[in-house]
């Protein structure tokens, strides 16, 4: 593909060398491995530019998104999560969960289309595709962040549930502890470590949702360049983006697990 239809055998021998493709597959591995080590991710096949000037830029496109995401994943999901727990088994808890089982049914390119169609197609508040101000990422933000904070509102009921039919949460009423501190001093603090663990899974699972989100909306991020990779068989491309995003998984792993011991005491680090 590289060398074109015309290339002799000499030239085609001649990339494959360049390429280390003589080497057995053992060795191509480790030099790969080398490389890595000192931050070389390869050379892209179409542009013939290291990997690294592809994709710190689409990176930081792909971090303003899922930073945007996560906001209003949590500022949609802890809210509806905490005031169905407060009034289980009532209108107000099945309107809530009616939304979540909405937001977890609803395909999420289905939602973005819907959203463009409403708000940049119809309204003209926000811009269909592109990343060209702030207003740029409402729309994928939106679109991500509803079906991920339906999955955080559940959990959230369902952690604060467990909680307060605790009986420490019965004996701080039984001493006369106001309802509001009791719910948020005792109750959300010790239903946090789950509705932790949930939201570090489901941020690391955005990584990998943003590769459709980011084709409907053309945002320039790791997803669509990943895309755009397989679909032009470029492949230092596709390894240097899939090592970025695991890379990027195993460090919110770690975030999280420091995160338990901050929130509990008992969770110390041996």
């Amino acid at each position: 593909m590289l060398a074109g239809e015309q290339a002799t055998m000499e030239m085609q021998q001649q990339i494959r060398q360049n390429l280390g493709l003589d080497q057995p597959a053992y060795m191509q591995y480790f030099l790969y491995l080398q490389r890595l080590l000192r931050g070389d991710l390869g050379t892209s096949y179409r542009s013939r530019q290291p990997v690294t000037y592809h994709m710190l830029p689409a990176y930081r496109a792909t971090l303003v998104f899922i930073g945007a995401s996560v906001l209003i994943m949590l500022v949609i999901g802890l809210p509806a999560g905490i005031l169905s727990a407060t009034r289980p088994h009532s209108k107000l808890d099945n309107l809530v969960m009616a939304g979540v089982l909405l937001g977890l049914s609803a395909p999420i390119f289905w939602v973005g289309i819907i959203l463009v169609y409403i708000f940049a197609l119809q309204l003209r508040l926000f811009p269909s595709s592109g990343f060209f101000t702030w207003h740029s990422v409402i729309l994928p933000a939106l679109t991500l962040g509803l079906q991920y904070g339906a999955i955080i509102a559940r959990v959230t009921r369902t952690s604060m549930l467990e909680v307060l039919s605790n009986d420490y949460i019965r004996t701080a009423y039984a001493k006369g502890v106001a309802h509001r501190n009791v719910f948020y001093r005792h109750a959300l603090k010790n239903a946090a470590i789950p509705i932790i663990t949930t939201a570090g899974l489901q941020i690391g699972s955005m990584l990998g949702g943003t590769i459709l989100i980011e084709k409907v909306f053309a945002w320039p991020g790791v997803g669509r360049m990943l895309v755009n990779a397989i679909t032009e068989r470029d492949a230092p491309i596709v390894q240097g983006g899939i090592v970025i995003i695991a890379l990027s998984v195993v460090v919110l792993n770690i975030l999280v697990d420091w995160m338990y011991a901050f929130l509990n005491p008992k969770v110390r680090f041996k």
